[in-house]
């Protein structure tokens, strides 16, 4: 049976079960698998099977300590008609790659793929586990983690959840999206800084064991909704399994033909999914990891130096606007040959320089990804020629993922069949895709939304139709310093 450990050192393991519920290891470090299980079945033999099959053997084949029953009931009650295509994860062709279009959940961002089963996850853990607490998911977000948090745990019983996001480092939708969010339990406030400095801010809530003894004194516990917790990344792997089954049935791949795999990358989670997936023995052949204009992630895959000290931009894909990523840690460690000493080495100089850099071995094996990044005005030309050329719309994320795709092939020469990760809708990113087409930009985000309807054709998502009339229900605004005291404030018997 498979088992957690920190990437960090300690020695102690947990169930799949108790690393969902606990999120972060004690020792700061992110829990990961003791192994990589081998693919659950032979993709070419299973043409026409639906996403929730994907979803349960993938997942299960991580969490073997969940019953197929308990399982299948959380599979079922993710993956329903809360999706707006029956598919849940539909494909798109155009003339250079495939679209994976992961945005079709109820915040119309590729988050809603796992954080739709993560709640089921985590209340069926919490029975097994007899967990007596509440949990308390504490999520930082760069825009689209947030929502989809707070949409999959509203009201669930047994939690309370708050989610701290950049106060101008989000869209106008992305916004709207939180600070509308209903549910008893929902809790949402704007920081006074980045995402990076909200993820500090969490991260150091975490580690905080004095906090920690308080609310476990008040009958609360913390857990997290980010890419962080091993409960939001596994389901991650289950799409691009999904997607080379619907590649091969749709004759865009041989069986045992390799992909390539584009994924716009802020906190490295999408890609590390894509990463567990070829250790599976997923055929892929090339890990293209884009970023903007914060291009850490590309300079370090050219350079094996992680250098965070540098200026922060502000971009048109914010949910890529990071200097630290988080998810990066775990490839680390299993880069290193599932060394706990090296990973938590590279992760104390992160912390007290900013910066560190891999040895030759670690630098050998990046051999499977590849580094690129687009700027704004890159981003947005690529946005305009894709639907000049096929009429197809994608977002300011995907587009930075295309435009590092072109430069990719260009470069290598490599065609191997391209798939790319539609990581959110364009309606959530109007005012930058309508101004991409050529469409006048109107002050409003949600004017924009309606002009790039009418211009393109395209169907408005459910998850952004008639937001913009929504009561605002969420208007606090906190320091980093006083991040904690604004969880207090959220919780019943700490105020």
């Amino acid at each position: 049976m498979i088992r957690y450990r920190s990437t960090r050192g300690n020695d102690e393991t947990k169930r799949g079960t108790e690393a969902i519920i606990q999120g972060l290891a004690k020792d700061r470090g992110l829990f990961v698998p003791e192994a990589i299980p081998q693919l659950p079945f032979m993709p070419e033999k299973k043409s026409g099977t639906p996403y929730a099959y994907t979803a349960f053997h993938i997942v299960r084949s991580f969490l073997p300590d969940f019953s197929e029953e308990e399982l299948e009931r959380c599979i079922a009650g993710a993956y329903d008609s809360k999706f707006d295509a029956p598919e849940i994860a539909p494909l798109a062709r155009t003339k250079k790659a495939w679209f994976l279009e992961l945005y079709h959940g109820r915040t119309a961002a590729f988050k809603d793929m796992a954080m739709s089963l993560l709640p089921y996850l985590l209340t069926t853990a919490m029975n097994k586990e007899k967990e007596g607490k509440k949990v308390v998911i504490l999520t930082a977000t760069s825009g689209d983690t947030g929502k989809a948090a707070l949409e999959g745990f509203s009201d669930v019983p047994g939690t309370e959840i708050v989610v701290f996001y950049p106060k101008d480092g989000v869209s106008q939708v992305q916004e709207r999206q939180m600070v509308t969010q209903i549910g008893g339990n929902t809790h949402v406030f704007a920081i006074e800084g980045n995402f990076d400095d909200a993820q500090r801010g969490v991260k150091r809530i975490f580690g905080d064991g004095a906090f920690g003894r308080e609310l476990a004194s008040c009958g609360y516990r913390l857990s997290s909704a980010n890419s962080i917790n091993v409960g939001r990344l596994i389901p991650q792997i289950a799409y691009y399994v999904y997607a080379y089954v619907k590649l091969l049935e749709y004759g865009g791949l041989k069986a045992g033909e390799p992909m390539n795999v584009v994924v716009p990358t802020g906190n490295f989670g999408n890609i590390l999914a894509a990463y567990y997936a070829k250790r599976m023995g997923l055929p892929i052949k090339k890990l293209i990891c884009a970023s903007n204009e914060n291009r850490v992630l590309a300079d370090f895959m050219q350079t094996g130096v992680y250098d965070a000290n540098r200026d922060f931009h502000v971009t048109s894909s914010p949910s890529m606007d990071i200097l630290v990523s988080s998810n990066l840690e775990r490839l680390l460690y299993h880069l290193s040959g599932d060394s706990a000493d090296r990973t938590a080495a590279m992760m104390e100089g992160l912390d007290a320089d900013g910066r560190f850099s891999v040895d030759a071995e670690i630098r050998e094996a990046l051999g499977d990804f590849y580094g690129g990044s687009a700027d704004m005005h890159e981003t947005e030309a690529a946005i305009a020629r894709l639907y000049n050329d096929e009429k197809y719309l994608i977002d300011t994320h995907t587009a930075v993922a295309y435009k590092v795709y072109e430069d990719y092939r260009d470069a290598s020469g490599d065609d191997a069949p391209a798939l790319i990760t539609a990581t959110a809708s364009a309606f959530k990113f109007a005012d930058s895709v309508a101004r991409s087409i050529g469409l006048s930009v109107e002050g409003d985000g949600f004017a924009n939304i309606r002009a790039l309807h009418e211009a393109s054709g395209a169907a408005i998502p459910d998850a952004l139709r008639n937001l913009e009339g929504k009561e605002i229900r969420h208007t606090g605004v906190v320091s980093i310093d006083g991040m904690a005291d604004a969880v207090r404030a959220s919780l019943k018997g700490m105020k």
